[in-house]
């Protein structure tokens, strides 16, 4: 409950206005709602019992008009009460997002997508949708609980001990309720999470699934957490199955008690028929307040586990961090240099690089090339800043990574990941990524540089044409192209291009790695890959065994003096290129 309280009391500053002439206008609905039943006592006592018709028509005439007030200020409230909601809604959205796109790949792995996706969609509505509804509920309830309690006891004091029994037994069975009810619903979060996470992976991997016949297995896996997120929501909704008809008996009953003594206390004149009904108004009215109360506890116990999640999100800060005072690089020349670097991922028993000490340097080509899990990627990993170094310092443009600006950083690096990853739209707008001001001419030279010319040329609508989501119809050589393509675009002064070439094929690879040191010729290019065949011309080369650098040099220099290289080379072109 804490964390939805300091949600809400962040979240819905800006909307203090509306929230305000919520309470007021809901205030005016409820107190007019209360005089109603006092208004019909008195048709009945001073107007059906005396025979007075024009009293009837007088009264009635002003309960009519109460009743248009209540309507017109219900509309009013709830109009004000969705726009502070969506409002809120609107503002947690953009916060968790802001919040998710300043996390480094550490925090990324701690929360996992599906998580994040989950927080940022079904926790937010579950918030939303209770500000909706606190903002009517909450506030009529405790109004329409306590004037009912006054106004009935001014009707009649004796009647009025029947609350007495009444009230703490409704109370008895919310409190059990809400007992049972919010771990429950905090365990159906992270369930919605797990199903969410087994339909991710189900659809991006269903290519594979196929392949290898596990269409029966992922089907189990599914049913199985759908049945875990299933049971428990059926759990939820016997505890509220039980709970509600258990009210509802409360309320009839008290309704017979309330008339079976008010007929005795009519018969011996203490009370006029009025003012019975009136009672009984109230009493409808007292333990439908408390019937509200129980609707909020539906959405009490889910909201708090939504805010807890969100405010988890939010709370987190990143470990990669903007430096409290930047510092400018005096000259861009893309220069990066490794200074004793050792990096461990947060858990790992040892170390993933070992001390590494290098220069990169402008206007040539470095490839850093070694067996699997030698380290590769994370070494490339370490200069965007995607992750800090354990020991040692990373510098580009002579300045430690971790004393620039994250922005300025990264603008002046042109990264091509692993995973070609495209976005949805069209190939002009992915292309566009890192420089929205490219022109189209720009555009088609990087396309060329890329070896994505013919490709695309090829397209009935060439550069409109248009991009699924993650590339997926588009080739693993066309996204590998085209993503290449993006970083030319950029233009940037240091260029990261990570095993980015394993789609292609030879004559492309060579084509493309030809054009590309033409085009950024005063550049500083990295390459990390596993074919030999794509940095042979490279001007220097680093091999990386287990996270130590074990050579560094030309091809030629590397075959007479690095073992683990000549091995690779070996293993790859066979014996007589390394003869």
């Amino acid at each position: 409950m804490r964390g939805l309280l300091r949600l809400l009391v962040t979240f819905l500053r800006p909307y203090k206005g509306p929230v305000a002439l919520v309470v007021i206008l809901v205030l005016a609905q409820s107190i007019a709602n209360l005089y109603l039943p006092n208004l019909n006592a008195d048709i009945i006592n001073n107007g059906v019992v005396k025979g007075d018709i024009g009293y009837i028509w007088r009264i009635g005439g002003l309960m009519l008009a109460l009743a248009v007030v209540v309507g017109v200020l219900a509309i009013i409230a709830v109009y004000f009460s969705s726009r502070a909601s969506m409002g809120l809604g609107r503002d947690v959205r953009r916060a968790v997002f802001e919040r998710v796109q300043e996390f480094s790949a550490r925090e990324m792995n701690r929360f996992g997508t599906p998580s994040l996706i989950t927080r940022n969609t079904n926790d937010v509505q579950q918030v939303q949708l209770f500000v909706q509804l606190a903002l009517s509920i909450l506030v009529t309830a405790p109004i329409m609980l306590v004037g009912g309690i006054i106004l009935a006891v001014r009707e009649d004091v004796t009647l009025s001990s029947i609350l007495i029994v009444i009230l703490p037994l409704m109370v008895a069975v919310i409190g059990t309720l809400m007992y049972f009810a919010i771990p429950l619903f905090q365990a159906i979060q992270v369930k919605i999470d797990r199903i969410n996470q087994v339909l991710r992976e189900q659809i991006t991997g269903v290519r594979v699934i196929r392949a290898f016949n596990r269409t029966p297995f992922e089907k189990d896996r599914f049913e199985a957490a759908n049945a875990d997120l299933t049971g428990t929501a059926l759990r939820v909704n016997r505890i509220f199955a039980t709970a509600l008809p258990a009210l509802l008996l409360i309320m009839n009953l008290s309704s017979v008690a309330v008339v079976w003594f008010g007929g005795h206390l009519i018969d011996s004149g203490q009370m006029p028929v009025g003012n019975l009904i009136a009672f009984l108004a109230y009493i409808l009215q007292i333990l439908f307040a408390v019937m509200m109360a129980v609707m909020m506890a539906i959405f009490i116990p889910r909201a708090a586990a939504s805010a807890s999640r969100l405010e988890e999100v939010l709370s987190t800060q990143p470990s990669i961090a903007e430096p409290a005072t930047a510092v400018e690089p005096a000259h861009l020349t893309g220069t990066a240099e490794f200074r004793q670097v050792t990096f461990g991922y947060p858990g790992g028993e040892a170390p993933v690089l070992h001390e590494l000490s290098f220069e990169l340097r402008p206007g040539e080509t470095t490839a850093i090339i070694g067996g699997t899990g030698s380290g590769k990627t994370t070494l490339v990993n370490l200069i965007p800043r995607f992750f800090d170094v354990t020991a040692g310092a990373v510098l580009v443009n002579d300045v430690d990574v971790r004393q620039q600006s994250l922005e300025g950083l990264w603008s002046a690096i042109g990264l091509v990941p692993q995973q070609a990853y495209l976005f949805r739209g069209t190939i002009a707008d992915n292309l566009r990524f890192g420089n929205e001001e490219a022109t189209e001419a720009e555009l088609w030279r990087a396309l060329e540089v890329a070896q994505a010319r013919d490709f695309v040329t090829a397209l009935p609508q060439q550069l409109e044409a248009p991009v699924d989501q993650g590339g997926t119809n588009l080739s693993g050589g066309q996204r590998q192209r085209l993503a290449i393509a993006r970083a030319v675009v950029k233009r940037p002064q240091l260029y990261l291009l990570d095993d980015c070439f394993s789609a292609l094929d030879a004559g492309t690879d060579a084509r493309l790695r030809a054009a590309l040191k033409q085009a950024a010729s005063d550049a500083t290019v990295v390459i990390v890959a596993q074919r030999v065949s794509t940095i042979l011309h490279a001007d220097r080369i680093i091999v990386l065994d287990a996270g130590r650098i074990v050579g560094m040099g030309t091809h030629r220099q590397l075959l007479s003096s690095t073992n683990a290289y000549r091995e690779i080379v070996e293993s790859q072109l066979g014996e007589e290129a390394v003869a």
